[in-house]
């Protein structure tokens, strides 16, 4: 009977920046640890010990330095070179086990595992091969729609008895109302913290309320997402797979400064670092973009200085994906809101108005073939030969602004002078 329902899996790395970081250092086994975001900031990811001590997702870290002491917490910077590559290993193994895959994100993706005959032990081999090849710990939820994957990875996750696979197909009605009835309302798929607490305040607290609401009021108040949530809860299909990701409507490159920055050469040299980061991936997708935002912000939590935090909006009159034009006019729009004597936090692009580079019509005496050339032999040896191995004079030649990283970990697996070598 299994085999002929919809079975679709969610395997999703446990604490996966955490796990990286115990890949290569194995002495850190059943002992506390957390990763921070950029600048060494917050943690973003826990380990099960260091969420047992009280560590929140998301806490400043200098809140909790009395607790990182006192516990022997080891605390790591953003490493996102070894996470990005272990991803890639870990997606690369699950492709073996379906032809239909989906990379959610860097540490999740769905399987279509319909047809299989025991669904329950393909996903304990995909446990067991994922960590024997990569030592990177998983869990595998199964519902018959997306949402219920998600959900049933949650309980996965939280269950000891499941041993780390959950599969919502193989229990009774009753059974999955028992689930369901526990389960807090904010751990569905895509019910943020706003969305949640309006739930809450007409008494929608658990998942079983909400797939049994009304469907019509409910999307005449919250909108037709709402509906495809509550006809996924009830085993319906409404979000599908995808083969390729859809092209992203709006890029956004933007950083936090390791320092504040105060000179106007510092700002430039991250503008055109952030621009050159946002057009390849505008290249990557095969688009162009009509439309340049650039935005400078100040530490908003330092009452102490003066607060600006200014944007300026740019229309091309050419949409573009040449490197060398968006940094043109980007730091035109920079000189533009550039005051001196503040102390910048932030800054960074957005590119909208993004099109497929075969639905523009160019000018037809213009010489834009020249560029796009020069753009994609730059990309080209850049795949080849390492990110940032070429790059524009000005790209990210000043140091002054970079980020924080105390505590990052070598690169292990793609940094020759790296390696880790056994002694």
């Amino acid at each position: 009977m299994e085999s002929h329902i919809r079975s679709i899996a969610l395997v999703d790395c446990n604490n996966f920046y955490v796990s990286c970081e115990r890949v290569f250092r194995p002495d850190l086994l059943n002992k506390p640890v957390i990763v921070l975001s950029n600048n060494d900031g917050c943690a973003v990811s826990r380990s099960n010990e260091a969420k047992a001590l009280g560590v929140k997702m998301g806490v400043p870290v200098f809140q909790i330095r009395e607790l990182v002491k006192q516990h022997g917490i080891a605390v790591f910077s953003s490493n996102y070179v070894l996470y990005a590559d272990m991803s890639n290993r870990v997606m690369t193994i699950l492709q073996q086990f379906s032809p239909i895959h989906e990379i959610y994100s860097i540490d999740e993706s769905f399987l279509d595992l319909t047809g299989f005959a025991d669904i329950n032990d393909r996903a304990k081999l995909i446990r067991q091969k994922v960590f024997q090849d990569t030592s990177i710990p998983v869990c595998v939820g199964i519902g018959c729609t997306k949402t219920l994957a998600k959900l049933a990875n949650f309980v996965a996750k939280r269950h000891p008895r499941s041993n780390g696979v959950f599969n919502f197909n193989r229990l009774s009605h009753s059974q999955m109302n028992s689930v369901l009835s526990n389960i807090p309302v904010e751990e569905i798929w895509g019910i943020g913290r706003r969305l949640t607490a309006s739930l809450n305040q007409i008494g929608i607290d658990y998942v079983i309320q909400l797939r049994d609401a009304e469907i019509s009021s409910m999307r005449q108040r919250f909108g037709v997402v709402m509906e495809k949530t509550i006809r996924e809860l009830r085993g319906e299909c409404c979000i599908e797979f995808e083969d390729v990701a859809p092209a992203k409507k709006q890029i956004i490159n933007s950083r936090s400064f390791g320092r504040p920055v105060t000179e106007i050469e510092d700002l430039q040299d991250a503008l055109t670092h952030f621009v050159s980061n946002a057009a390849r991936k505008l290249r990557d997708q095969n688009s162009i973009t009509a439309m340049l935002q650039v935005f400078v912000q100040t530490d908003r939590f330092r009452t102490d200085r003066q607060q600006y935090c200014p944007s300026v909006t740019i229309p091309l009159i050419t949409p573009t994906a040449d490197t060398m034009q968006l940094q043109h006019w980007a730091l035109a729009g920079l000189k533009s809101i550039f005051k001196a004597g503040i102390h910048y936090k932030k800054a960074g692009v957005i590119l909208s108005e993004i099109c497929n580079e075969s639905h523009f019509q160019g000018d037809l005496f213009s010489s834009t073939n020249e560029k796009v050339e020069l753009m994609k032999t730059l990309d080209a040896l850049n795949t080849r030969y390492g990110k940032g191995t070429v790059k524009l004079s000005q790209d990210g030649s000043r140091h002054s602004w970079k980020m924080r990283q105390e505590s990052k970990s070598p690169e292990y697996t793609t940094n020759w002078d790296e390696l880790p070598i056994c002694v």
